[in-house]
């Protein structure tokens, strides 16, 4: 069923609606520096975030193969959690920078020292590059965190495509003893690169995020147009292999976003596993309204409060 949007959305859906329409209508809806830049704009619509007292630019190094993040501690003076942040863009566009306020926040939320992921994006570094660059990450969190008060507690969080990058982590280190993931917090993941979903049609146009823009994404990141290769199924987390030992898990879906039907299949293979998972769904939101926090600040707190009981609990 097509999800209502907010009255809050409207003007926007309106002007971004005609702003997609005209740039289809002079070929210029599909380029990564146009779609770069317009993802950037988003961060007028974004309210500034939670004054954090530690905030630091750190580097990974995997071999030759640098990885910028940035780390948020919310309290030095206390004991906290870790929790590696994916930041979302379809594998093409995002950045530390335009997540700095969602980073913020979350940190203060759940109460932990957030590490900030800037990891390679596609067409210039297809999958998996994005992939290992968040793996070497996991993999070498601590040494960013040395120095500072934490435990081994592990979180990670990620939204659209770095929840699919987050639950991607926890299926590839389930066997894993070096690596223990305690919880994951997935915001309107994108966990079905074969698009096969209802609510992929049934919310495709209209708002915000299009279906035949979620295609091209996927085309720039696998560098394969056929939704049936195998590399995409392999890369969906949907398809994957579901284990009991996955962590404890949050879920929060949008009702009038195309990738809202993979989100609730998530829950249900989890669920049918028996791992204890929460899932919450704004229905009349849309896919990225974190980023449009000045125009549904209720939502965005009240996201941010199911991030802080979640960890909490």
């Amino acid at each position: 069923m097509r999800g209502v949007v907010s009255p809050k959305l409207v003007p926007l859906l309106e002007q971004a609606n005609a702003a997609i329409a005209q740039a289809k209508q002079d070929n210029q809806a599909f380029a990564p520096s146009i779609v770069r830049a317009n993802l950037d704009k988003l961060a007028g619509l974004m309210m500034t975030g939670a004054d954090i007292p530690l905030i630091k630019d750190v580097m990974f190094y995997a071999g030759a193969q640098a990885i910028p993040a940035r780390l948020y501690n919310p309290n030095p003076e206390k004991t906290l959690p870790v929790l590696l942040h994916f930041h979302g863009g379809g594998h093409m566009c995002g950045s530390v920078e335009l997540y700095d306020p969602i980073s913020r926040d979350l940190a203060l939320a759940a109460q932990a020292i957030v590490i900030c992921i800037d990891y390679r994006l596609a067409p210039e570094f297809p999958y998996p590059a994005g992939v290992n660059d968040c793996q070497h990450v996991l993999s070498h969190y601590k040494e960013a965190v040395k120095g500072m008060k934490h435990n081994d507690t592990l979180y990670i969080a990620g939204d659209s495509a770095g929840g699919a990058i987050s639950t991607t982590l926890v299926m590839n280190n389930i066997h894993n003893e070096h690596i223990k993931i305690d919880k994951q917090i997935l915001i309107y993941p994108s966990v079905d690169y074969t698009m096969s979903q209802l609510s992929i049609e049934e919310n495709g146009t209209g708002f915000l995020l299009e279906q035949d823009k979620i295609s091209w994404y996927f085309e720039q990141y696998f560098q394969q147009s056929d939704s049936t290769h195998p590399i995409i199924k392999t890369a969906s987390p949907l398809l994957g292999a579901f284990s009991p030992s996955m962590p404890k898990t949050l879920v929060i879906t949008a009702g009038c976003d195309p990738l809202r039907d993979e989100g609730h299949a998530y829950v249900k293979a989890l669920q049918e596993v028996g791992v204890p998972v929460t899932h919450h769904q704004f229905d009349d939101m849309i896919h990225a309204y974190m980023l449009l926090n000045s125009i549904v600040e209720e939502e965005y707190r009240a996201s941010l409060d199911l991030i802080s009981r979640f960890v909490a609990a």
